[in-house]
């Protein structure tokens, strides 16, 4: 088994993301998750706080596995931070065939650059294909339930963020 390296900003985490940590640690014998960290940007939820949300889905879900997960930030390519972290598994989830062509090509180019990490596809589960971050915080913000595509404690962040 290997060490496997998975990214995303997981602002907020979803169950499609963790569907996919979790179905990471079926395939690699360490999983670090990189989020994404862009000065240029200001996220909903903090690096800590979204760092939280996804060491709690593990220790829910695998706690026995709960100590073969470390959650790191990085900014720049995650090839870069994939070598850095010793990781020979890059870790993506595919939702459709949007993501799948797009996926391809950054898996291609990650494959140039680094050609020792390997990329593994994860597909996610029907009930997570429509659910992206992003559409999660658009109907948080606008009042709307969004409990069935995220963990109970992430849609109690998100009332909490919008109560303000």
């Amino acid at each position: 088994m290997a060490k496997a390296f998975y990214t995303g900003s997981f602002d907020p985490m979803t169950n499609g993301h963790l569907d996919v940590v979790l179905q990471a640690l079926n395939v690699a014998e360490k999983l670090v998750i990189g989020i994404g960290v862009n000065a240029g940007k200001t996220p909903l939820f903090t690096f800590e706080e979204r760092a939280d949300f996804l060491r709690r889905g593990v220790a829910e879900n695998l706690p026995e596995r709960a100590g073969d997960v470390e959650v790191i930030a990085f900014s720049g390519l995650a090839v870069d931070a994939a070598r850095e972290a010793g990781a020979s598994l890059i870790i993506r989830g595919l939702r459709d065939g949007t993501d799948f062509d797009y996926e391809m090509q950054m898996a291609g180019m990650n494959g140039e650059m680094a050609p020792e990490i390997q990329t593994v596809f994860l597909p996610a589960k029907p009930a997570s294909r429509p659910i992206s971050a992003t559409l999660v915080r658009q109907v948080a913000a606008m009042g709307g339930d969004v409990a069935r595509f995220v963990p109970d404690y992430v849609a109690a962040a998100l009332r909490a963020k919008h109560a303000r």
